[in-house]
């Protein structure tokens, strides 16, 4: 049958809080985390807002590895780390002669170091580019760093399924642990304000210019987000003989790829995914009391995924709301973000809200979109939705542990 999975630290280096005390009171009181854009200079841009991390300081976090030598997104991904294994409550020496290793998505990876590294090559020619800021480019770094952070000997492997990536990295690193693969695993995701995602975006007509909306009539798009989202995992036996608190059980995840369309999502597919999830996690439809939704806020997103939900729930779905209302989308780290604030909204009994609501829109399937303020209830069983450009759709369902 495998090992029963669990989660028992969590690590969110957020807009909205560091720290799971900050960022769940965040997602309490409802505050945003969006702000005037300072990553790079936004003269031309029309909209000029984002989720940034602005009290971000990796030397306060960070233990083993030096800032210098890491791009922004390395940097979140190992801050992110560290404080999921202190929350976790874990003796650093036993984690790191066990089977231990991580898991994390991305997007852009570092591309701000990549932005840099090309306005000097525009700048002075190759000649001038810096070597040291040239070895912090590739993606792969944002999993080596949360090893060399952590000391863990395991496997290090980034993810790059865009806005499903981390619900990917928690599923495998479900999967490690449930055959007994791995012992301990950090799973989530990480990823930084730049200039070509947020231009990116813009250009696909897909950025708001004040704040997201998602689910409403008058919802325009996303804000771009950073941050790096960090859970630790082991197998229950393995916390419970060490004491440790479970926040929530993860029962299992869906994935599929439709490839239906380079930006489109496909209403059918997901349908399919969140069926493949329910079956795998061995819970039915009517078991689900929350879902926290892919939510991006853009008119497409919000009816494709609304649509589904209606489908694949027989018409009665549960709540769903989108914390994307608040951070923005962190791209690789959004659905790590989702998954931290469903596993606390499982730990302590409540959902978290879709800010920014005013109107319902009446071209969707009737939603409960819990919104502007969060609501006291119970959650036994709930679904983090994920879902990428191409079709990469990842679903993640969690328990409450009994």
């Amino acid at each position: 049958m495998g090992r029963r999975v669990v989660i028992t630290g969590l690590g969110p280096v957020s807009s909205i809080g560091t720290g799971a005390a900050a960022f769940c009171a965040g997602l309490r009181s409802g505050r945003s985390g969006i702000s005037p854009i300072t990553a790079f200079d936004t003269t031309g841009f029309p909209h000029t807002r984002a989720g940034e991390v602005t009290d971000f300081d990796p030397k306060a976090l960070l233990e083993r590895i030096s800032p210098q030598d890491w791009g922004r997104t390395s940097q979140f991904a190992a801050a992110a780390a560290r404080l999921a294994v202190r929350d976790a409550g874990i003796d650093p020496t036993e984690l790191s002669r066990a089977a231990a290793g991580s898991c994390m998505g991305t997007t852009g990876g570092e591309s701000q170091v990549l932005e840099r590294l090309t306005e000097d090559a525009l700048g002075s020619g190759f000649g001038g580019v810096d070597r040291a800021l040239a070895a912090q480019v590739p993606g792969s770094r944002l999993a080596v760093a949360v090893n060399r952070e952590l000391g863990l000997t395991g496997e290090a492997l980034t993810l790059s399924t865009a806005c499903s990536a981390s619900n990917y990295a928690v599923g495998h690193a479900y999967d490690q642990i449930h055959t007994g693969e791995a012992d301990y695993v950090v799973a989530g995701g990480a990823d930084s304000v730049e200039r070509w995602s947020h231009a990116g975006f813009y250009r696909l007509g897909a950025v708001a210019e004040e704040f997201c909306r998602p689910f409403d009539r008058d919802r325009t798009g996303i804000l771009v987000g950073e941050g790096g989202a960090a859970l630790f995992l082991e197998s229950l036996d393995s916390a419970l003989a060490r004491g440790a608190r479970v926040y929530a059980e993860v029962l299992g995840y869906g994935l599929n790829c439709d490839a239906h369309h380079m930006t489109a999502p496909n209403k059918d597919s997901i349908v399919a995914c969140i069926k493949q999830a329910h079956r795998n996690a061995g819970v039915a439809a009517s078991e689900v009391d929350y879902i926290c939704a892919h939510g991006t806020g853009t008119p497409a997103n919000d009816l494709a995924e609304a649509t589904a939900v209606h489908e694949a729930f027989d018409g009665a779905p549960p709540p769903i709301s989108s914390v994307k209302s608040m951070l923005g989308h962190t791209m690789g780290a959004a659905s790590g973000f989702s998954a931290i604030a469903t596993v606390l909204g499982i730990h302590e009994s409540f959902l978290p809200p879709t800010t920014n609501f005013t109107t319902p829109d009446p071209a969707l399937p009737e939603v409960d979109p819990v919104p502007n303020a969060a609501r006291e209830q119970p959650v036994r069983v709930a679904q983090v939705n994920g879902f990428a450009f191409g079709g990469n759709n990842a679903i993640t369902i969690f328990g409450r542990y009994s």
